[in-house]
């Protein structure tokens, strides 16, 4: 195994924290090499060694939350909604600068479609349409409703300034996801 030097590590969150902080300040594509690291206090080499480019940074920075979402949902798979729920949202608050950037940013577009792709993949073992109160309605209409659904939930809590705690979200939202799933 590998053994990774704190300084990298160190280094890489100083640039993902700082493409996050300018990206809420700006559009991404006015956000440069130099801006950044500027922001993370290293210098552009530091970032070249790690990333091809700035895409290539916020790609890494969105698969790795996804990656970690997915994670989530699996370790929650014998959880109500509700109580999984509970899981992603202190996640999602626990990660606030990346989530509220993602969300409310117009160069979000990659990230929100990313997100909700991995919410009807994870919600899709759930869907029943052979019998009970989703019986004969379209799988791919339920999973994108309530897929939306999820994802706007998420943006408007960021958008809003997270005004209710995670915890009360959670349950909110895993309620209704449980009553009609």
């Amino acid at each position: 195994m590998t053994k990774v030097d704190r300084r990298v590590l160190k280094s890489q969150e100083a640039i993902k924290k700082a493409i996050l902080e300018l990206m809420a300040e700006k559009n991404f594509d006015d956000v440069t090499i130099r801006d950044i690291s500027d922001r993370a206090n290293v210098n552009r080499g530091t970032i070249y060694l790690h990333y091809m480019d700035k895409y290539d940074l916020l790609d890494k920075i969105i698969e790795e939350h996804i990656s970690n979402l997915r994670e989530l949902c699996h370790s929650a798979s014998e959880m109500t909604f509700k109580e999984g729920n509970y899981v992603w949202f202190e996640y999602f608050a626990d990660n606030h600068l990346f989530f509220s950037t993602m969300l409310n940013t117009k160069s979000a577009a990659y990230f929100r479609s990313r997100f909700l792709d991995l919410v009807i993949q994870e919600y899709k073992v759930e869907v029943d349409v052979t019998e009970g109160k989703n019986q004969g309605l379209s799988e791919d209409v339920i999973l994108q409703f309530f897929g939306a659904a999820v994802v706007g939930a998420v943006e408007w809590w960021f958008r809003n300034g997270m005004p209710i705690p995670p915890r009360v979200i959670a349950q909110q939202t895993g309620i209704l996801l449980d009553r009609n799933f």
